[in-house]
């Protein structure tokens, strides 16, 4: 099998500096790529110097995640692309259950190891921890994570199983899955793009699937911090939109429209907790995402079905 491991960077080099050991290292079976989407500091230059074997795919500006991995992949000759994050500690023999979960299992099309903590290496990390689901409302939540609640990892987890999303710090996916599905809906440009993506993948009865025994250390907010409204923006935008492309047709309107109140009362709690600017950012990504509406309805599945869709609130349970 032809592994291509594909690190996407922006302004990153510090991070390469940090984190591309561990993967030149442990990476002996796969090619090892870096997508730079149009960087300004000298990540090229230090890859050139230090790096000579890992090959570049150059972009003319910063697509973001979605649309950098779409046109760096685009050049990328591979069965599996492993998507990593410039932020992610990859451990000895991390390929190898992986591998031998695509070589055993024709219909598994994504793949995500454990994600623990870079900061904290007993601890689940929050992006992904141990496989990602969502709740009715479309809130993602993972096995390890709840909302802002982390686990330890004390092997509670370690049973490979079928998820819901695998996330983008750390995703494997076929190469002929990734073309058939059009890669990434680049109109989300960053976060929960990858969620959309196994949403589109289970509707065509691909399974997405967690496995335990590869692990992966992952910093998290290296490229946009929690506290940078941004970051609210496409999180609160993407979802909506996520959900309009992907529900039920039956669900979309009561779903939606409960959303849209549920993030009104978000936008509350971050006034009484001192942060005007991401109430702000939830009032223009719900502009941002009325303006998608259109493109959005014409991407749903001609007959989207609730087998995915799961009936419960996080909140409330």
């Amino acid at each position: 099998m032809n592994i291509a491991v594909v690190i996407l960077n922006w302004n990153g080099v510090k991070l390469l500096e940090q984190f591309l050991p561990s993967v030149v290292s442990y990476s002996n079976e796969a090619t090892i790529y870096v997508i730079d989407n149009a960087s300004t500091d000298n990540s090229i230059q230090f890859l050139h110097d230090n790096y000579p074997q890992i090959k570049i795919v150059k972009l003319d500006k910063n697509y973001g995640y979605a649309g950098g991995y779409n046109r760096g992949l685009q050049q990328i000759d591979a069965d599996v692309y492993a998507l990593v994050n410039s932020d992610l500690e990859v451990t000895k023999d991390w390929l190898k259950p992986v591998t031998a979960e695509f070589n055993t299992h024709q219909e598994t099309a994504i793949i995500q190891p454990k994600i623990l903590d870079y900061k904290d290496k007993k601890m689940f990390e929050y992006a992904g921890a141990a496989g990602g689901f969502i709740d009715m409302f479309g809130y993602p939540y993972c096995d390890g994570r709840i909302l802002f609640d982390v686990e330890e990892d004390k092997g509670q987890y370690d049973v490979n199983k079928n998820i819901f999303w695998a996330s983008g710090a750390c995703f494997f996916i076929r190469a002929s899955v990734f073309k058939d599905l059009q890669g990434f809906d680049e109109s989300f440009f960053a976060h929960q793009e990858e969620i959309d993506l196994c949403w589109r993948a289970l509707y065509q009865e691909h399974q997405i699937k967690y496995i335990y025994n590869s692990t992966v250390y992952h910093l998290g907010g290296a490229s946009l911090d929690n506290q940078n409204p941004f970051k609210t923006y496409l999180n609160f935008r993407n979802n909506l939109v996520m959900l309009l492309k992907n529900l039920p047709g039956s669900l979309v309107f009561p779903i939606i429209f409960t959303r849209l109140l549920l993030d009104g009362l978000a936008g509350v709690i971050f006034v009484f907790q001192g942060k005007p600017k991401h109430t702000w950012a939830i009032v223009k990504a719900h502009f941002g995402f009325y303006k998608r509406i259109p493109s959005a309805i014409k991407k749903r599945p001609k007959k989207p079905i609730d087998k995915y869709y799961q009936r419960f609130s996080i909140f409330f349970k």
